[in-house]
């Protein structure tokens, strides 16, 4: 824009325009000042263009000259081995006596003696329980007599038999009511002989249900005899060790009631059926001697050693699982980690058992999983470097 000559001109710093101002006249020094703002607010305007420009050609990625590198994947690996291992497993179960019998009144009556109370010793053959057995001696008695009348009247007919003075069925019948009498003879005895009850072994006694004077119903729990010179517990016990173990082997068995100290027990009973629920099978592990101290019903722990057994081991954080399968991931020839199917078997410590799957010698990934695939390059390091 032309300077005219009754305006001073001076140039616009950064636009290279001029800005006229007039001196002496008012309204020609406000339409240069408007014109200055519109100049400066497009001088604005340029400079963010400007920048944005930079601003989106900072942001493209530089390519190098060979194009994208991808990061390299930093795994730990362990190499597959087998050795002769043995499994340590420590079960805890409650002691119990090896021989235990609970006595049942055979016969109803009332308890006429009750000598022994819990915690009193018994000998085998000891009456621990003595019923009335009035009503049943004078039964016993009037059979006895039938028993005996029948015998005098087949005694009788037997010799009129032989001289044909009586008929074949009427001596048959004679003989089948004496065999009538002795059975019942003999029935009323052996209920007579349950009125005593005996102690079936040495024991002491563990529960005593009744007392002297009480009506005793047939088959009541009236009395229980236990065998403390021997004490078993009974363990519940994995499939997979049961193969390992046998009868006589030795367990180390701990009684929290006595402390630290180890007794030794051994396997004495193996039991065929497993549950089909929990895959585990029962043994019996028996302490002998008995330790002073020891009684039913103690919590104890028991140590299994299975026998030594060749066994293809990995660390267990090897081991990988999802809904389909367990697997590892193994590295092939070119350092590409390959997704394996392997079947596992017991826990040892820090490793795990593989039944199927690898073969000794194979490297499996223990570490560096995240954002792992089949396929995908690795590169094997030391665990310091993970």
């Amino acid at each position: 824009m032309p300077c005219s000559g009754n305006f001073p001109c001076t140039q616009l710093p950064h636009t290279g325009m001029y800005n006229a101002k007039k001196q002496s006249h008012p309204g020609g020094k406000a339409k240069m000042t408007t014109a200055a703002a519109r100049y400066t607010s497009l001088w604005i305007f340029l400079c963010l263009l400007a920048a944005a420009a930079c601003l989106g050609g900072c942001g493209q990625p530089e390519e190098s000259a060979g194009g994208n590198r991808d990061t390299e994947h930093l795994v730990e690996i362990v190499q597959v081995i087998s050795d002769n291992l043995s499994v340590v497993r420590t079960r805890t179960g409650s002691l119990s006596a090896r021989r235990e019998v609970r006595i049942h009144a055979q016969e109803e009556g009332r308890i006429t003696a009750l000598p022994f109370s819990e915690g009193d010793a018994v000998k085998a053959g000891d009456v621990v329980v003595q019923l009335d057995d009035t009503l049943l001696r004078v039964q016993t008695e009037r059979a006895a007599a039938t028993r005996k009348q029948a015998a005098e009247d087949v005694k009788r007919l037997k010799d009129l038999r032989g001289s044909k003075l009586i008929s074949e069925n009427e001596y048959t019948r004679a003989v089948t009511a004496l065999e009538v009498a002795e059975a019942d003879e003999r029935l009323l005895q052996t209920r007579l002989g349950y009125t005593t009850i005996r102690a079936p072994f040495d024991g002491v006694v563990t529960a005593r249900l009744s007392d002297t004077g009480n009506i005793l119903e047939r088959h009541q729990h009236v009395l229980t005899i236990a065998d403390p010179s021997s004490l078993v517990t009974e363990l519940p016990v994995s499939e997979l060790i049961l193969p390992g173990l046998a009868l006589g082997d030795v367990a180390q068995v701990r009684i929290d009631a006595l402390g630290d100290r180890v007794f030794e027990g051994h396997i004495v009973r193996i039991y065929p059926n497993l549950d089909p629920l929990t895959r585990r099978g029962t043994i019996e592990v028996e302490i002998d001697p008995v330790p002073e101290g020891a009684a039913p019903g103690q919590l104890c722990r028991v140590e299994l050693n299975t026998h030594a057994a060749r066994r293809q081991v990995i660390p267990y954080a090897a081991l990988r699982r999802d809904a389909s399968s367990e697997y590892v991931f193994v590295l092939d020839a070119e350092s590409r980690a390959q997704r394996v199917d392997v079947e596992s078997g017991l826990r040892l410590a820090d490793k795990v058992e593989i039944r199927q799957g690898l073969q000794d010698g194979q490297q499996v990934v223990t570490r560096g999983f995240l954002g792992l695939s089949p396929g995908k390059a690795v590169k094997p390091v030391k665990h310091s470097a993970l």
